[in-house]
């Protein structure tokens, strides 16, 4: 009985490495960009885990016969991220391009293309997304360090692939399609419920935070003003960013908030990166409090989020902001009014830049904000927040639906593609996560 990564097969199935049953197994060529072009490149962007995403391919500039490109794609090629953390090793399956324009992979993606007598392509596909072997790739296949990580060919050649009959591996991808496209059907009722979820919010939140949206006191309830941002913080401690160049990351340095951290809420002493106490000193009046609002001001402009008190002393860069809340000021009403359309709409329209898009300080302090009387900033919010508290709660339960539609269709291609049930008899109903090695 033979065995691959472990696991064992059927006593029918044999294995091989991956260049004895390919035909071509190289990387592309690096594109000329241009805006309009005879020839789309694939990137390693453009090769996303839900399906080739055409909105972000570009176009190479080429004349000629673009069959001699290193990297040009047939149907049925399969398409494998090769460099940097997070991407490397996403799979991909070629058909053909939406407009008929022939494709190339860039020097990114490592094309594999099957020898069709011996291996089906929807099959080797399914195995090289499969748990055991995406396991196999960062525990042998890679070279480098940090994000200068990269496939490496040779060893990415000798990776082995298992080997049932051809017209097994076609039953079992025909199967793999039938089964996988269910579940994509269910994963995509479940991303509409909740954009719905989202927009229910914002809609909470423009009702009850947005009374007025026009811009001018006369929209507003009695009472109710438009308050430039700065009005409503802390005079003694200014709107800012923080420190401009950080240096590289010191285990006993002081942590530093980016925008990224902001947008991934990733405000723990244990995830910040952290900078010299040098450095840090330059940038006293820019230290956080527990309790402060920040605010990515590059990147993604926009988050917000709360600094914990185990941050009191940290400071940050100059891709976030430091919101310090006035004593007068609801600190709950207004990180909610910041979040609700109508402001976001603002700061969103204050966004400059091509490359890295951000707002400026000086424009982010005059952001106007609707702006209730005192009494009544921390009943709205309260209200408005337990209905969004409901809504997170729906939204969480999405995501741990779509985890469990991921883990089920990790388990069923890792199931069929080693053998462990009979396609031809079963459903997979019954397939669990462990697989029997």
């Amino acid at each position: 009985m033979s065995s691959v990564l472990g696991i064992s097969l059927p006593g029918k199935w044999s294995s091989a490495p991956l260049k004895h049953v390919t035909t071509y197994l190289n990387r592309g060529s690096a594109p000329t960009y241009v805006d309009e072009g005879a020839v789309r490149a694939i990137s390693q962007a453009a090769n996303q885990a839900a399906g080739l995403d055409w909105t972000r391919t570009r176009f190479h500039e080429f004349s000629g016969d673009p069959r001699k490109l290193k990297g040009f794609l047939l149907p049925d090629d399969i398409l494998i991220n090769s460099t940097g953390t997070g991407t490397l090793g996403r799979v991909g399956y070629f058909t053909q391009s939406p407009d008929g324009l022939p494709c190339m992979a860039d020097s990114h993606v490592t094309v594999a293309r099957s020898k069709l007598g011996e291996l089906d392509p929807r099959f080797v596909y399914y195995w090289l997304s499969s748990r055991p072997f995406q396991e196999f790739v960062y525990a042998a296949l890679v070279v480098g360090a940090t994000n200068q990580i990269e496939l490496n060919r040779d060893r990415l050649g000798d990776a082995p692939v298992p080997l049932p009959g051809l017209e097994e591996q076609r039953r079992i991808a025909d199967f793999l399609d039938a089964e996988t496209a269910r579940m994509a059907v269910l994963s995509n009722s479940l991303n509409r419920f909740d954009k719905d979820v989202r927009e229910r919010e914002r809609a909470v939140l423009a009702q009850s935070l947005n009374a007025g949206v026009g811009g001018t006191e006369s929209d507003l309830p009695d009472g109710w003003q438009w308050t430039p941002l700065m009005h409503l913080t802390d005079p003694l401690r200014q709107i800012m960013y923080g420190i401009v160049l950080p240096g590289p990351n010191v285990g006993d340095g002081v942590p530093i908030v980016k925008g990224g951290d902001v947008a991934a809420n990733r405000l723990s002493v244990e995830t910040l990166n952290r900078t010299t106490r040098e450095i840090e000193a330059g940038y006293a009046r820019s230290r956080l409090k527990g309790g402060d609002l920040l605010i990515a001001i590059r990147g993604s402009v926009g988050e917000i989020a709360v600094v914990p008190e185990e941050l009191t002393g940290a400071n940050l860069t100059q891709d976030a902001a430091r919101i310090s809340i006035d004593q007068a000021v609801d600190a709950g009403w207004l990180r909610l009014v910041l979040e609700s359309p109508v402001v976001a709409h603002q700061i969103q329209q204050r966004v400059t830049g091509a490359t890295i898009k951000g707002i400026n300080i000086w424009d982010l302090k005059r952001i106007m904000v609707p702006t209730p009387p005192a009494k009544a900033q921390a009943a709205l919010a309260d209200v408005v927040g337990r209905s969004i508290q409901t809504h997170e709660a729906l939204r969480v339960r999405v995501q741990q639906h779509k985890r469990l539609v991921a883990e089920r269709r990790q388990a069923l291609i890792t199931a069929a593609v080693t053998g462990q049930f009979d396609v031809s008899t079963a459903s997979g109903r019954n397939v669990t996560e462990g697989i029997t090695a």
